[in-house]
């Protein structure tokens, strides 16, 4: 396509998917399209990545995804090993006297019965640079950094960006088959479709010290996922922040920044050493919402997480929420995109993740939010996917799902490569034969069959005594119509 400039034609560049932003959300969603070979342009305002942690945690659904990318071993060497509740203690001093208290993530046994893996303690920056170094090695994906937004016309059939480069200010167009708006609270896109963000504002607020510390040797083999500390001089919450002495500490505030000094001071109290050597990096005001976008979309634009929603720190899935968001829209995308799926398919994604964006938020406007029992938090997490069940060693029927739809049976008599390649429409089918125990715990008992798509969630079950290719072939159609 062409635009015209100062009556000179210019050529307009064309890609199937503008990604805006490139935090957790948007990483996700251009890891996700570029696993199905999407052609995909990421675009970040920023000339680098954040170098500020911020949460500090991923969920075991996180986890999951984070597997499916096969980034679980590079984002366990950045992880630290903690126990996955929160420590009430006077004093980090204290450590050894303090009350775990549970926040909703399971523990490492916990988490075994439902998953082939576990919470993650890690900062965000680091999850960002794993996540990021995946995009940048992509082959359908492309990044530019120190890219920012300018302009959006959306329209029936796709998207024009415009787009400037921030340290040239020169600009350039780009049509887009769609839009992911993953830029941010502020987001540029949201307000311009005119999106309003509904719910309260100003739930949570006070400050939020970034320092180092060895606060490791102080709490000594009592380590947790984070430290909630009733000194009275000097109440806060510490988070770490890494395998080092980098930390988080948010406390309740003044108005008034306390400087470095008097932040120094406050670690001190509350880490019960007076004597302890801080260097104290960043003192940050902050102020939290629980509030959710009015809608999702905007024609073929869609927003992801904060853009989507904003949360309080309380419960500590912001971050989780981001990255959801991202993989769901992502694999959505590049079905319809194929054509696997008809358009449709995009329509349940704020169906579908909205309920969850709702919970999550009224959860972190709840003053008691933080304190959950992770039986009751971990379903929500894991929305509704098959079950894990170890297929083989150390393979879970998790691991078995593909990009597109995969079918899992038991070994018996039904030749189901054979029904699968006769009722197979446009989206793909892998077959995965099970073991009798693990296909019925799967939910294919005898002759049936289950039919789930990329993520993990049910489409039908195919139930025995039946024309399976005609069963199959009807699932199918549920899924492109």
């Amino acid at each position: 396509m062409e635009a015209h400039d100062g009556g000179m034609a210019q050529r307009v560049e064309e890609v199937a998917v503008v990604v805006v932003g490139a935090g957790p959300a948007g990483l996700a969603a251009a890891i996700e399209l570029s696993r199905h070979d999407v052609p995909t342009l990421l675009v970040e305002r920023r000339t680098e990545l954040s170098s500020h942690p911020r949460p500090t945690g991923l969920s075991v659904r996180s986890m999951e995804l984070v597997r499916a990318w096969r980034l679980e071993g590079d984002v366990r060497a950045r992880s630290v090993d903690v126990d996955a509740r929160m420590l009430l203690c006077e004093t980090l001093a204290d450590a050894a006297v303090g009350v775990p208290v549970e926040v909703g993530y399971p523990s490492i046994e916990q988490s075994r019965m439902v998953s082939p893996t576990e919470p993650a303690c890690l900062a965000q920056d680091d999850l960002e640079s794993v996540l990021f170094e995946r995009v940048h090695e992509a082959a359908a994906a492309r990044v530019e950094l120190g890219v920012e937004l300018v302009g959006l016309v959306a329209a029936a059939d796709g998207a024009r960006v415009e787009l400037r480069d921030m340290s040239t200010g020169a600009r350039r167009a780009v049509d887009a088959r769609y839009v992911v708006a993953a830029d941010g609270a502020w987001s540029t896109v949201r307000r311009s479709l005119g999106i309003p963000l509904v719910g309260p504002e100003h739930v949570l607020e006070g400050w939020r010290v970034l320092f180092r510390a060895p606060l490791w040797d102080v709490v000594g083999e009592h380590r947790h996922l984070l430290y909630s500390v009733t000194h009275r001089a000097a109440p806060g919450v510490f988070l770490p922040a890494g395998r080092t002495d980098r930390w988080l500490f948010g406390l309740p505030g003044p108005d008034d920044a306390p400087d470095g000094q008097r932040a120094a001071e406050l670690l001190r109290l509350a880490a019960g050493v007076p004597d302890l050597p801080v260097h104290v990096e960043e003192t940050r005001r902050f102020s939290s919402t629980a509030q959710l976008a009015e809608r999702w979309r905007g024609g073929t634009v869609f927003l992801a997480g904060d853009a989507a929603h904003r949360v309080t720190p309380r419960g500590g899935m912001g971050l989780n929420l981001a990255l959801q968001d991202g993989y769901d829209l992502g694999w959505r995308l590049s079905w319809v995109l194929r054509g696997w799926a008809a358009k449709s398919l995009l329509d349940c994604y704020e169906a579908e993740r909205r309920p969850v964006a709702a919970h999550v938020a009224a959860r972190s406007a709840d003053p008691n939010g933080s304190t959950r029992p992770p039986e009751q938090e971990v379903r929500a997490d894991l929305g509704g996917r098959i079950p894990h069940v170890w297929a083989a060693e150390r393979c879970s029927t998790l691991d078995l799902l593909g990009p597109g739809l995969t079918l899992f049976a038991q070994r018996d008599g039904v030749d189901w490569e054979a029904v699968a390649a006769a009722a197979a429409m446009h989206v793909p089918v892998r077959v995965r034969l099970l073991d009798p125990v693990v296909a019925r715990a799967v939910g294919a008992p005898g002759g049936s069959a289950l039919l789930a798509r990329s993520d993990g969630m049910p489409v039908g079950v195919l139930p025995a005594l039946v024309d399976p290719v005609r069963a199959l072939g009807a699932a199918l159609a549920t899924v492109a119509a």
